[in-house]
């Protein structure tokens, strides 16, 4: 009888435990990211100052901006679209060959045609690294990246 009801509880606790596990998997695989548009800016600066930080020393700056949304303003240097119909901007001074590139979220994709190189913009999105390169010039990458004014 005892090994009867340590059979029957085991089994319980194993049919909960895969219904909680399969619930969460469930949760996670359709769970949708936030619009880039919706969150707040952790930082805001002009590009040349983000610039000048990770120059100066790499490894706080990404300490301090990597994962994190910033909201950026400077000079549209260049407009960049794929073969796939993706936008990417890039920000920056244009005596220097330094940058922020911005990958366009694909929702907000279409807005980045409106821009015209020369002009100033501010863009948001998410750090996801940085490109350091004495020779081509070093590029802050930003991803899902949103427009705020032009």
């Amino acid at each position: 009888m005892k090994r009867k009801k340590i059979i029957i509880w085991t089994i319980a606790i194993l049919l909960i435990a895969g219904a909680g596990g399969g619930y969460y998997a469930y949760k996670e695989y359709n769970r949708k990211q936030k619009d880039t548009a919706d969150l707040k800016a952790d930082f805001t600066a002009p590009a040349i100052v983000l610039l000048d930080e990770y120059l100066k020393d790499e490894k706080t700056a990404n300490a301090k901006y990597f994962g994190k949304v910033l909201k950026i303003d400077g000079l549209v240097k260049d407009l960049i679209k794929d073969d796939k119909g993706y936008y990417s901007v890039v920000l920056g001074d244009t005596a220097s060959m330094s940058s922020v590139r911005f990958s366009m979220d694909s929702i907000h994709n279409a807005q980045a045609a409106s821009l015209v190189k020369g002009t100033k913009a501010v863009l948001k999105g998410i750090c996801t690294g940085y490109n350091a390169d004495e020779m081509l010039g070093s590029d802050l990458i930003l991803n899902r990246a949103v427009i705020e004014k032009n």
